[in-house]
């Protein structure tokens, strides 16, 4: 079963970046999923599909599936610059200002 390595993005919700400093080893499906022709659900027969293994650094997920014999492909993130404005909201409550500020 093939797994795929990755570093998860930020939560698109937040301005933080938690949850996005580990690497994860999740497991990728081996056939596309059936639909249920009872009730329309999608199924699996696979339980791999379902675990997600997260390791502080991608060397320790890489070393983790070549001592298990798992054949992974690492996904390399797209790092972000980070939005710092000079004269950000602290501005606003700056005691130095030469006038006040207001709206």
């Amino acid at each position: 079963m093939r797994a795929r390595i990755y570093q998860p993005a930020r939560n698109a919700m937040q301005s933080g970046t938690a949850k996005s400093k580990y690497w994860i080893l999740e497991f990728m499906p081996a056939k596309p999923r059936a639909v249920d022709p009872l009730m329309g659900w999608t199924m699996s027969g696979e339980t791999q599909t379902q675990v997600r293994l997260r390791f502080d650094s991608r060397e320790a997920a890489e070393t983790y599936a070549r001592t298990h014999g798992i054949d992974y492909v690492v996904v390399q993130p797209h790092k972000r610059q980070p939005n710092l404005r000079p004269r950000g909201y602290g501005e606003n409550f700056a005691t130095n200002r030469r006038i006040p500020w207001t709206h």
